[in-house]
């Protein structure tokens, strides 16, 4: 099994590498900052997070939305959270009647306002749905985060924020942006409710 040790081996080592990058890359390190700070300013004005994806970075929404509305390490309030993937009426609703590309878009309009937020996350940066979703955000005056890899697809330029991956390979993002939403998760939790001094 000499090709399974190399596979391990080569995922072990990209996967480091990635994180690496990312830990001497200041300019994504603040931006993860300022998407923080976007998140919690979105919650003390009362909004709450919308996040969507596809594919496994649906999963990652819905894992995600989990954190914030039950909790990550510790005891809180519930903060609201939810992913735009998971109920399939309106889904195959929406896809029936307006197209895939509109199935979050139409959510978007739908339940979003101003004083909520947005996260994307799209391991290309070229999801037509979350490109569509990030449009009718700015329409709404709504703030928009993505989570991307490569240099971030069309979408890029569209959001307030982009967090890139530092890695052209699906896996090794995915795995990047589940760091991005646990140590955001953690951030938001810590300012929103911060430990009482003894």
């Amino acid at each position: 099994m000499m090709a399974a040790r190399a596979s391990l081996l080569a995922r072990l080592t990209a996967s480091i590498e990635a994180k690496q990058a990312l830990l001497s890359d200041q300019d994504r390190i603040a931006t993860f900052e300022a998407v923080a700070e976007a998140v919690v300013a979105a919650y003390k004005a009362g909004g709450r997070l919308y996040i969507a994806g596809n594919g496994g970075s649906a999963a990652d929404a819905q894992h995600l939305a989990a954190e914030f509305v039950s909790k990550l390490a510790r005891d809180r309030a519930s903060l609201p959270a939810e992913a735009l993937t998971v109920d399939s009426s309106i889904l195959t609703a929406i896809g029936n009647d307006y197209g895939f590309d509109k199935v979050f878009s139409r959510q978007v309009e739908g339940k979003m306002t101003a004083k909520d937020i947005f996260l994307g996350i799209t391991t290309s940066g070229n999801s037509r749905n979350i490109l569509e979703a990030v449009r009718s955000c700015r329409k709404l005056g709504v703030r928009t985060i993505i989570f991307s890899g490569h240099h971030g697809g069309l979408v890029a330029k569209d959001a307030d924020y982009c967090l890139l991956a530092p890695s052209n390979v699906t896996s090794t993002i995915q795995e990047i942006h589940i760091i991005f939403a646990h140590a955001l998760c953690e951030c938001v939790e810590n300012a929103m409710f911060p430990l009482q001094s003894t």
